[in-house]
C-alpha cells in the first residue's frame, strides 16, 4: 500500500488555576469557576504518512493551516463603520421601545379625563402591556436563539408596528386593554436588539458600546414627551400613538441591510455563511481578518430553558432574574410616581403621607404644560445616569456598578419621606431616575456577557420576562396604593432597590473582561473558552 492514513486527535489544555488539572473537576463546576481563564482546544486531524516519507524526509503533515474564531475575527476588525451603521439601525427599535413605555405614564391620566375610568381600570392600561410581555420575552428568545437574532427583532418589530398602529383606532375600553396587550407582547422582543448587537463588538468595546446605545433609549423617552407636549392638546391622544410607531417603521424600512450573527451562523454549522458576514465588516472596515480559515464549532441544542438553571448558571439566573425584576419595577416606578406626585393638589402634605386619592374616584386633572415639562426634565436624567456609568463600568466592573446604582436610588427616595417642595422633588426624582436607568443599562450589558450563544437569547428573554413582571406589578403600587399611603409606597421602592444592590454584589460572575462564551460545552472543562492555535491542522472544535 503506497500510503495509509491514520487518524489522530491532539487535545491541548492549559488551566489557569493549576488545582483545577485534576479531570474529575470537569463534572461539577459551579458559577464562581465560570469566571477562570481556564482554555481547552481539541484539534482532529489524519496523520498522512508515505513510502517517500518513510524512505527519505520522514513522517509529517502533508500542509498547515491556521485557525481563527470569531473572536479572533472581531479583535483584528475592531470598532468601525460598520458597528456605527448596526448601533443606528439597532438604536431605532431602542428608541421605539422607549417610547412605546414611555406613553404610558402620558396615556393614563388622560383616559382617565376621557373617559372617566377609575383608578384601577387606568392602572390596567399600563399592566395589561407587560402582561403581553411575560409572555413575549421568552418567545422572542427562543426564536431569536433557533432561526436567528435577526429573525427574532424583525418579527417583533413588525408585530409591534402593526398593533400599535391598530390601538390608535380602539372604539371602546376594552379594545384598548386588547391591543395594547398585543403591543406589549411585540415590544418585548426589543432586547434582542442588544444580543444581537454584543455578538459584533469586541471584547474591549462591548462594555462601552452596549451603554452608549442606551443612549437611543434615553432619545427615545424624551422624544415621546416632546411629541406629547405637542400632540397631545391639539390632536389627542389617538395620534400620539400612531405616531410613536415611527420609529419602528424606519426600521423595518432599513431592516434588509442587518446581517445575521456570524456567532449564530457558526453555532449553526454555517461556517461559510458566517465568513461571509465577517469578510464584509472587514471590508467596510477598512480591516483585514486573520490568515486561516475559521474553527468550526460543535452543534449542541438551542433554547433549552433547562440550561439555564443547570450547575454552571442557576444561582447567576435566579439572583439576575430577580435583579431585572427589581430594576424594571423601581424604574417604570418612578416614572409612573413622577406624574402622580405632579399631579397632586398638596406637595407638602402628599410628601407627609396622606391619601392622595380625590373625593370623587372618577375625578381626574389633566397633564399641564408644567406637567410635561417637569415630566421633560426628569426623562432627561436617563442622560448624566448614563455618563456616570459609562465611567464605572469598564473600571469597577459590573457587578458593583450595579450595586452603586440600587443604593443611590434607594438613598434619592428617602426626602420623599419629608415634606419637600415640587423642584426639591424634581431634582430628587431626576437624581433617582438617573442612577435606576443606569442600571438597567448595566444589566442589559452583563446579561448577554454572562451566558453562552446558544441560549443567550432565551437568557435575555427569560430575564427580561421577569422584568415585565416587576413592570406589571409596579402600577398598581405607584398608581393604586400611593392613594392610600405616601410611605407604604416609597418603602417598598426603597427595601427591594436595597436587596436588589445586595443581589448584584454577589453575582457569582464578573464579566468584565471575559470573552463571549459559544456554547455551554465551553463550560463543562471549568469555563474554559476556544483559544487559538497558530499552526493548527484539519478541524479545531471549541
Amino acid at each position: 500500500m503506497d500510503n495509509w492514513r491514520k487518524p489522530s486527535t491532539i487535545s491541548y489544555k492549559r488551566w489557569g488555576n493549576p488545582e483545577l488539572r485534576d479531570e474529575a473537576n470537569f463534572s461539577a463546576q459551579n458559577d464562581e469557576i465560570q469566571g477562570t481563564d481556564n482554555e481547552i482546544c481539541t484539534i482532529a486531524s489524519p496523520r498522512i504518512y508515505s513510502r517517500t516519507n518513510e524512505s527519505g524526509s520522514g513522517p509529517g503533515f502533508d500542509q498547515t493551516e491556521e485557525t481563527f474564531t470569531v473572536d479572533d475575527a472581531l479583535e483584528a476588525i475592531g470598532y468601525g463603520k460598520f458597528q456605527w451603521k448596526l448601533s443606528l439601525l439597532t438604536g431605532l427599535s431602542w428608541i421605539g421601545d422607549a417610547m412605546e413605555m414611555m406613553i404610558l405614564s402620558i396615556l393614563s391620566p388622560q383616559l382617565h379625563c376621557e373617559w372617566r375610568l377609575p383608578s384601577y381600570q387606568v392602572a390596567m392600561i399600563t399592566a395589561v402591556v407587560f402582561v403581553g410581555m411575560c409572555f413575549g420575552s421568552p418567545t422572542w428568545g427562543n426564536m431569536a436563539d433557533n432561526y436567528g437574532r435577526k429573525v427574532g427583532l424583525t418579527f417583533c418589530m413588525c408585530w409591534t408596528l402593526y398593533f400599535g398602529m391598530l390601538s390608535a383606532f380602539a372604539p371602546v375600553y376594552g379594545w384598548l386593554l386588547f391591543l395594547r396587550g398585543l403591543v406589549g407582547f411585540g415590544i418585548s422582543g426589543a432586547p434582542q436588539a442588544v444580543t444581537m448587537y454584543s455578538e459584533f463588538l469586541p471584547v474591549k468595546a462591548r462594555g462601552t458600546c452596549i451603554m452608549l446605545i442606551a443612549v437611543f433609549w434615553a432619545i427615545g423617552a424624551v422624544f415621546e414627551v416632546l411629541l406629547a407636549l405637542w400632540i397631545m392638546p391639539t390632536l389627542g391622544w389617538r395620534w400620539l400613538l400612531g405616531l410613536s410607531t415611527i420609529p419602528m417603521a424606519i426600521f423595518l424600512c432599513f431592516c434588509f441591510w442587518l446581517p445575521e450573527s456570524p456567532r449564530f451562523d457558526r453555532l449553526m454549522g454555517k461556517t461559510e455563511k458566517a465568513m461571509a458576514t465577517l469578510t464584509r465588516i472587514a471590508k467596510e472596515n477598512g480591516k483585514e481578518l486573520p490568515k486561516g480559515k475559521m474553527a468550526a464549532c460543535k452543534k449542541n441544542d438551542r433554547g433549552r430553558l433547562k440550561d439555564l438553571f443547570s450547575p454552571q448558571y442557576w444561582r447567576t439566573t435566579l439572583l439576575l432574574c430577580f435583579i431585572w425584576f427589581v430594576n424594571a419595577f423601581s424604574y417604570y416606578g418612578i416614572v409612573l410616581l413622577t406624574t402622580e406626585l405632579f399631579q397632586s393638589k398638596d406637595l407638602c402634605e402628599t410628601t407627609q403621607g396622606a391619601k392622595i386619592e380625590p373625593n370623587c374616584s372618577l375625578e381626574c386633572k389633566y397633564l399641564t404644560s408644567a406637567d410635561y415639562k417637569d415630566l421633560l426634565w426628569t426623562s432627561l436624567a436617563e442622560f448624566p445616569g448614563l455618563l456616570v456609568i459609562l465611567l464605572l463600568v469598564d473600571r469597577i466592573g459590573r457587578k458593583k456598578s450595579l450595586a452603586v446604582c440600587f443604593f443611590m436610588f434607594s438613598l434619592c427616595c428617602l426626602p420623599l419621606y419629608a415634606c419637600i417642595g415640587r423642584l426639591a422633588l424634581t431634582i430628587f426624582i431626576f437624581i433617582a431616575r438617573a442612577f435606576i436607568s443606569g442600571g438597567y443599562q448595566v444589566v442589559f450589558v452583563y446579561t448577554p456577557e454572562v451566558f453562552p450563544t446558544e441560549n443567550r437569547a432565551l437568557a435575555m428573554g427569560t430575564c427580561s420576562a421577569m422584568a415585565r413582571v416587576g413592570s406589571l406589578i409596579t402600577p398598581f403600587v405607584a398608581q393604586v396604593l400611593l392613594r392610600s399611603s405616601v410611605y407604604l409606597t416609597l418603602s417598598i421602592y426603597l427595601c427591594c432597590s436595597l436587596l436588589a444592590g445586595i443581589a448584584s454584589l454577589i453575582l457569582p460572575i464578573e464579566t468584565l473582561g471575559r470573552g463571549l462564551q459559544e456554547s455551554s460545552l465551553d463550560q463543562e472543562a471549568g469555563g474554559q473558552t476556544t483559544t487559538t492555535i497558530p499552526r493548527s491542522y484539519g478541524t479545531a472544535s471549541c
